[in-house]
Order: C-alpha cells, then sequence, then structure tokens
C-alpha cells in the first residue's frame, strides 16, 4: 500500500519537501551545507549551486541518508553569501533543455539563527537545513508522460487505489501536498495570516469605500491630476541632468544651511518674547486701526483745505523764494560764525559764564543803590599794583601763574615793572580827570587806531543797508521764480 501511495504522489507530479544540511567545511574549502532532498534526479556533483541567480558554489557530493532521501552537499565558496540561516531554502531546477540540474538556494535573512552545525559523524563541519526548508519540482516531461498510454491506464488505475488507499487518512493527505508543493504550504499560510486579520481587511474594507466615494464624484479631477502628473514627470525627467547636479550639490548646501539654520534657530528663541507681546497688543492694535477709519473720515475735511490754502499761498511761496535763497546763503556764510557761537555758548556753559554774568550784573545793580543827601552814588573800591595789568612776559612780585624762568625771563618782567610804574607816574602826576582817564586806560589797555576805524566803517555799513529795502524782496532777472515748483523739483 505504501509502494502504492508513493507511485501515485510520483504519478501526479507532487514534489516532496526536501531536507537541507549545511555543513561548515576547514581548511579552504569554503562553506559547506549539507542539503537533504525527497528526490534531486538528473543532479551530479560538479552542477552550479546558484542564489538569485549568480552562481556561489557548486554541488559536491551526492549521498543517500538511512531513511532514503537524497543528501547534497552544496560547497557555497562566495563568503558574500554565508552563513545560511534558519529561514534558508532551497530547490532543484532544470538547467536546460537536456535535463540538467541546479540547485537554487536562499540564504535567508538576519532574522534567523546560524544553520546547525554537525561536530562528528557523517558530515562533519557541515550545516544542516531540514527537509521542511527543501522542495524538488517535478519536470514538465514527467508530467506529459502521464498522458500518453498506458501511462494513462496505469495513472487511473492508482488514483483509483490511491482514492482507496486514502480514505480516512485526509490529514496525511494534506500533509503531504502540502510538503509536494511549496505554493500550497505558503498560500495556506497566507490564508491563515488573513484569518486572523479579518477584523483589519473588513475596516479596511469600509474605509476604502469611504475614501473612495468622494474619488468618485472627482474622478474628472484624479483624472486630470494624474495626466498633469505625468507631464511634469515628463518634464522632471528633461531635466534629470540639472537634477542630479543640485542633489549633487545638496549635501555642500546643507553644510552651509546648519550654521544659519541655527541662528534662525537663536533668533526665533529671542523673538518669541515679542511675538509673545504682539500677541498680546494685536488686540489694542486692531482695535487702533479700527479707530483709525472715523479720524481719518474727520480729517478729510482738514486735508481739502489744506489742499486750499496751498493753491492760496502759492503765491507767497513764490515770492518768497528769491528771500529763501539769501537766507540759504547766509546760512552757508554764518556757518563758522554759528560754529563759533555754538563753541562759545558750550564754553559758556561749561565754564559758568552765564552764572558769572548774572553775579556780575547782581553786584553791579547792589553797587549802585547807595543814596544819600546828594543823590545816588556809586560804590567802587579801585586795585592798582603791578599785577592788575595783562602782561604775556612773566612780571617781577607777580609769579603766581607762572613758572619758575631764567634770567632772560626775569629781565623781561624787570622791563615792563619798569613801563608799567613809569605809566603809572605819569598818569598820577597829571592829577584827576582826565589824568585818572588815562590812567585808567593805561590800567586797561588803549583802543588800536586801526581796529576803531575798521569797527566804525563796518557799523556805518550796516546802518546804510539797514535803510534800504532787502533784495530778497526784489525779482530776481525780471521774473518772480515760483518757489513751490522748486520745492516739487520744477521750475530750473
Amino acid at each position: 500500500m505504501r509502494r502504492l501511495i508513493a507511485l501515485a504522489a510520483m504519478g501526479v507530479a507532487l514534489p516532496l519537501v526536501a531536507v537541507f544540511g549545511l555543513g561548515a567545511s576547514g581548511g579552504g574549502k569554503g562553506y559547506e551545507v549539507r542539503a537533504v532532498f525527497d528526490n534531486v534526479a538528473a543532479a551530479v556533483p560538479g552542477e552550479d549551486v546558484k542564489v538569485a541567480g549568480a552562481k556561489v558554489g557548486v554541488i559536491q557530493s551526492m549521498d543517500v541518508t538511512p531513511d532514503k532521501r537524497a543528501a547534497v552537499t552544496l560547497r557555497i565558496d562566495d563568503a558574500r553569501f554565508t552563513p545560511f540561516r534558519s529561514d534558508a531554502h532551497c530547490t532543484v531546477r532544470p538547467q536546460s533543455l537536456i535535463g540538467e540540474k541546479f540547485v537554487e538556494c536562499t540564504p535567508g535573512t538576519r532574522a534567523g539563527a546560524p544553520l546547525r552545525r554537525f561536530d562528528s559523524g557523517t558530515g562533519k563541519d557541515q550545516h544542516l537545513l531540514p527537509v521542511a526548508q527543501s522542495s524538488s519540482p517535478v519536470d514538465l516531461d514527467l508530467v506529459n508522460d502521464t498522458l500518453r498510454l498506458p501511462f494513462r491506464q496505469r495513472l487511473s488505475i492508482l488514483l483509483d487505489e490511491f482514492g482507496t488507499g486514502l480514505a480516512g487518512r485526509g490529514k496525511d493527505l494534506n500533509e503531504v501536498i502540502h510538503r509536494a508543493n511549496p505554493a500550497l504550504r505558503q498560500t495556506d499560510r497566507a490564508l491563515g495570516i488573513l484569518a486572523h486579520q479579518n477584523r483589519v481587511l473588513a475596516r479596511l474594507a469600509v474605509d476604502s469605500d469611504t475614501v473612495l466615494a468622494p474619488l468618485a464624484r472627482e474622478k474628472r479631477r484624479v483624472s486630470d491630476f494624474i495626466v498633469q502628473s505625468n507631464r511634469t514627470a515628463e518634464a522632471t525627467a528633461e531635466r534629470r541632468g540639472d537634477i542630479r547636479a543640485s542633489i549633487r550639490r545638496l549635501p555642500g548646501f546643507l553644510r552651509q544651511l546648519r550654521p544659519l539654520m541655527v541662528d534662525l534657530g537663536e533668533l526665533a528663541n529671542q523673538g518669541t518674547p515679542v511675538v509673545r507681546d504682539l500677541g498680546d497688543a494685536a488686540p489694542d492694535i486692531s482695535r487702533l486701526i479700527r479707530d483709525l477709519g472715523p479720524f481719518s473720515r474727520a480729517a478729510e475735511p482738514a486735508v481739502r483745505s489744506l489742499g486750499r490754502a496751498t493753491v492760496t499761498g502759492r503765491p507767497a511761496l513764490v515770492r518768497s523764494r528769491p528771500l529763501v535763497q539769501d537766507l540759504g546763503r547766509f546760512a552757508s556764510d554764518f556757518r563758522p560764525a554759528s560754529k563759533n557761537l555754538d563753541d562759545l555758548t558750550a564754553s559758556l556753559d561749561r565754564s559758568g559764564g552765564i552764572e558769572r554774568i548774572m553775579d556780575y550784573l547782581f553786584f553791579q545793580t547792589t553797587a549802585v543803590n547807595g543814596f544819600d543827601s546828594v543823590g545816588h552814588y556809586l560804590r567802587a573800591a579801585l586795585i592798582a599794583n603791578l599785577c592788575t595789568n595783562y602782561a604775556i612776559d612773566p612780571v617781577a612780585g607777580c609769579p603766581a601763574n607762572f613758572a619758575g624762568g631764567g634770567s632772560s625771563s626775569s629781565a623781561t618782567a624787570d622791563r615792563g615793572q619798569a613801563q608799567l610804574a613809569s605809566r603809572t607816574r605819569k598818569a598820577a602826576s597829571q592829577g584827576s580827570g582826565p589824568a585818572a582817564s588815562a590812567f585808567l586806560k593805561t590800567l586797561l589797555g588803549g583802543e588800536d587806531q586801526a581796529a576803531a576805524r575798521l569797527r566804525r566803517q563796518n557799523l556805518a555799513a550796516v546802518r546804510r543797508r539797514a535803510a534800504g529795502t532787502s533784495p530778497a524782496l526784489n525779482g530776481v532777472g525780471g521774473s518772480q521764480q515760483q518757489l513751490l515748483d522748486y520745492l516739487l523739483g520744477a521750475g530750473r
């Protein structure tokens, strides 16, 4: 009965599950895998071992296990595909049309643990891949043979007997079918996953209907979006060189952008209080803007009146243009004097000169308020000595404001003192009245004749100009110049 079952399984082209054994050999032989298959017909040592279509090793040897399965030793020469993991899988595939075979493997993922290694016995230093992780698909020519006589009749007999023999053994048959065809096994696994996710799938169906309903209503816009996306993709493809260059320069740009973003972050941190204050003041600002509306409307008559006033005041502004020009020239000429005046007032402010002038006025007033039976009299006291006259050279007896000098300075001081004493004696010998005036003039210094003459000439010129009319009121060149045009950029 067992032979009948085995023959029936081969007849319907149901592949049996293979067991792999991977063994790692030492001494530079490469990474060895001991793979156990149910059937490896037409596979011989020396055939290729491939991963994703690339050759990574060869079939090193073949053997039969005690349970009558094929044990194939695979030598993996490319270390980049080692070690094989616990989720690895290998299958036997046709190499060419003449029936040669090769082994195609999937080394597995990093999530799986490395395959178990044999430490002794048959397959020592090799790594085992279980039968559940291998497969041997039936060739197409064997499937086609079942359609020819007498194989077709024999297959009918086998299926009939197979049905009788498997009565009550559905579970065993299901296991054989899943082991024989990896696709069915993966399909069953996928169906199990879908069964566990049935609620998610149901919610997906409901949510997808909710999402697709608006899209169905806007299908024209969706189709237009697809068309525009196609055009955008075409335009992007035409500029792929520029885009590639931009992407190549992007790292440098990001490196330069990083300090700027740091500064912007600091600016944002510092500006947060300002923005918060602006947020707090926003209602007041909004109210101010709203209140500006009535204010602007109320100011419209004043602005119109100002316009009418400019029409009236335009002739006066035009006639004042010569005066303004003269004032401009006067201001330009007066600039040095104003600078000196500014320095003088600043000096008076620093030295307290204004206070001293006020003190003089106060003391002068108190000095002349004397009154007796004759009338008002001046309270005055004259101090006359060798130190009252201004001198630029040291004077003997008055060294308080000068540093000590040599013999030349002493001689000069003696001469100045002698001249002062002579003038004093001469003034005293002439008596009072004119003599007293001469004496005061001698002490205070006489007026220079050239300076007095220049002063009188200047006063005469000022009086003469004040008696006439201002030239600013006369026409320039015989015609009035319009000041408003000048201010507005026209006229010249």
